[in-house]
Order: structure tokens, then C-alpha cells, then sequence
């Protein structure tokens, strides 16, 4: 019997991003419950008492937490093209360069000095990345790897968030061209572009709502 397989998470997190990536690179069909983050269901409270946070994913009775996790949760337990290589080195390189991206180029908005330093930092940051491109498609080669989600579902929002919160401008269209290459050749695979999901809105835990909503089927529905 095969477990279903769901994901709580939240419209437009560039973390579910990452879960979702992974499940349609291995052709996993799932259901995608919207969570309420200001009224938060009991299915989430029960899965992460810990956090009390999307993104979780739900296989069977397990629940996995944390979205790179979830990542390498669903490379092992599902079959599919592999996501992490079988080469020892090679996981270690994407896995290094999975938390650069979370270390190095996370959002920060603050002004004045300290926000020239950062703009600064980050400007270094983007060319070791995008040296790292120059001779190669993705980071592990010719097909999407952990390093690409957890890269590109930053980057491809990072680089307009900061412009627009903090009117920092970063990565404009006529620098890093490796990176914007690699970023329109990712979000370009038919993979993430077109897959078929199940979709529900999770009822908060209030009185008034016991059950959650019904499931809905939902078409083939770009992540993107």
C-alpha cells in the first residue's frame, strides 16, 4: 500500500518551494495544505510541536521538518532521479553549498554603514557562486541537485525582495550572467514547470472549525 504523502506549507515560501521541487523531480504525487500562520491548524501543532512552523511534510505517519531535510528525506525515500549523487565528495560539495546559501545570502535590511558592508558581502558572495557556474549547468553537473533548490528558491526572490524592502540593489540583469542563466535553466525544467498535485486549506484550531476543508484536485500547477 502506498502512504500518501502531504505537505503543510504556505503560498509563496521559497522553503516549501524546496520540498515541492523535490517531490516532482521524483514524480511524487502530494497534497499541498495552505497553513493559516496567524491561526494555526492542529494538524501542524501536532507534526511540529517544536517550531510550530511550516514546512512539514507528512509521509504515511513520519513527519519531516526543516526543508533541506525534507529534501534529502525524499531523495532516499522515494525512487526517481537522484538528487544528491552516490559520490561521497559530491554529496559533501552540494550539501556545502546548500548552507552557503542559507548562511551567506539570507535577507537583511538594515541601513546606513552596516548596510553598505552587506551589500558588499553579498556582492563577493554572488562571484564565488557564480564562479562556481561558469563550466557547468547546474552545481552537480547536468540535472537539478540539492544545491540548485536551495539556491535558486533563494536568489530567484532574494535579489527583488532586498530591491524593493530596502531599495538595495544586489544582482542587476547585467551582472552574474552564469547565475541568471542557471536560474532561467532551472526554472525552465518541465519537472517543476508541470505536475499535478492535490490542494487543501488547513482549518485553524478554533472552536468554530473541527475538521479541515476537503481536498481539491488542483491542475498541472507551476511552482515557479
Amino acid at each position: 500500500m502506498v502512504e500518501p504523502v502531504k505537505l503543510i506549507g504556505g503560498f509563496g515560501s521559497p522553503f516549501v518551494h524546496r520540498a515541492e521541487v523535490a517531490l516532482r523531480l521524483k514524480g511524487v504525487p502530494y497534497e499541498l495544505i495552505l497553513e493559516d500562520m496567524t491561526n494555526k491548524s492542529e494538524l501542524l501543532l501536532k507534526h511540529n510541536p517544536v517550531h510550530k512552523k511550516v514546512h512539514v511534510l507528512l509521509h504515511g505517519d513520519k513527519a519531516v521538518c526543516e526543508s533541506l531535510l525534507i529534501v534529502e528525506y525524499v531523495d532516499e525515500a522515494f525512487d526517481g532521479p537522484p538528487i544528491l549523487s552516490t559520490d561521497p565528495h559530491e554529496r559533501s560539495e552540494a550539501r556545502f553549498w546548500s548552507k552557503f546559501f542559507v548562511g551567506k545570502l539570507a535577507l537583511w535590511t538594515e541601513e546606513g554603514e552596516d548596510q553598505k558592508v552587506f551589500v558588499m558581502d553579498a556582492k563577493e558572495n554572488l562571484a564565488l557562486v557564480e564562479a562556481q557556474l561558469s563550466q557547468k549547468r547546474f552545481f552537480g553537473g547536468a540535472t537539478i541537485g540539492l544545491a540548485d533548490i536551495a539556491g535558486v528558491s533563494l536568489l530567484s526572490r532574494w535579489a527583488s525582495v532586498m530591491q524593493g524592502v530596502a531599495g538595495v540593489s544586489v544582482m542587476t540583469d547585467d551582472e552574474y550572467a552564469a547565475i541568471h542563466r542557471w536560474m532561467e535553466d532551472y526554472n525552465a525544467d518541465e519537472a517543476l514547470r508541470s505536475a499535478c498535485r492535490t490542494e487543501t486549506i488547513s482549518s485553524p484550531t478554533s472552536p468554530r472549525s473541527g475538521e479541515s476543508a476537503s481536498p481539491r484536485p488542483s491542475p498541472c500547477y507551476p511552482i515557479i
